[in-house]
Formats: C-alpha cells, structure tokens, sequence
C-alpha cells in the first residue's frame, strides 16, 4: 500500500510543541515505534493566514495538479507576475511545502497538505 506524503498545519506555541515532543520521547523510550508526522506550526492565526495566502494556495494547488516546473512556467500558469510567483515560491520553499530538483524546477513534495484549527477554551 502507497502511503501519502502528508504535513499537517496549525497554530500553536512552544509550550504544545515540547508536550508533543515529551509524548513521542516517552513513547520510543518504552519501545513503541512512532508514525513520523510532518508539522508545520505559525504561532498566531493572522500570521498562518497572512503566510498561506489565497494566491499562494492556489499556486501549492496548481504546482501540486502539474507536476515540476520552473517558475516562469507557473507564473504563466497562474497568469500572475514573476517576481511576485518568485518571491512567493521562495517563501513556501522555506517553509518546506515547495522544493527544487537538480534542474531547478520546483514541486510540491506533499500528497497531503491538512489544517487544524483549534478554539481556545
């Protein structure tokens, strides 16, 4: 069976983070192997928000529908300007949800990109 490559995204802070980390610790200390999750936090939702635009998940939603291309390919693609596919590229690339092959083309490594959205108590 193909598993999926997933990342899962939230809002959080440090203090959730290391609990996550203090439970997969104490559960591979006892010996239980752990499903690896991939996580991407932003510590506030307007920061999530403001990073995660509309154009840029619509560029992660085309990239990932067409495969590798360079960044003029998808600025054509999304009929949107270089430099601003550009910038943006660069910016998801840094967060891990874009990547670049050795002929530098750039593709979403992701099969599943999911989002958790919690209300605070």
């Amino acid at each position: 069976m193909k598993m999926n490559k997933a990342i899962q995204i939230g809002v959080g802070n440090v203090k959730e983070s290391l609990d996550r980390f203090e439970a997969v610790w104490e559960k591979t200390a006892s010996g239980k192997k752990m499903q690896t999750i991939e996580r991407l936090t932003f510590s506030t939702l307007p920061l999530l928000t403001s990073t995660l635009t509309p154009a840029r998940w619509t560029l992660l939603e085309t990239l990932r529908r067409e495969g590798e291309l360079t960044i003029y390919e998808l600025a054509k693609k999304l009929k949107r300007h270089y430099k601003n596919v550009h910038s943006d590229v660069s910016r998801l690339s840094a967060l891990g949800l874009i990547e670049k092959d050795a002929d530098e083309k750039v593709f979403v490594p992701w099969d599943l990109i999911s989002a958790e959205l919690r209300l605070a108590a």
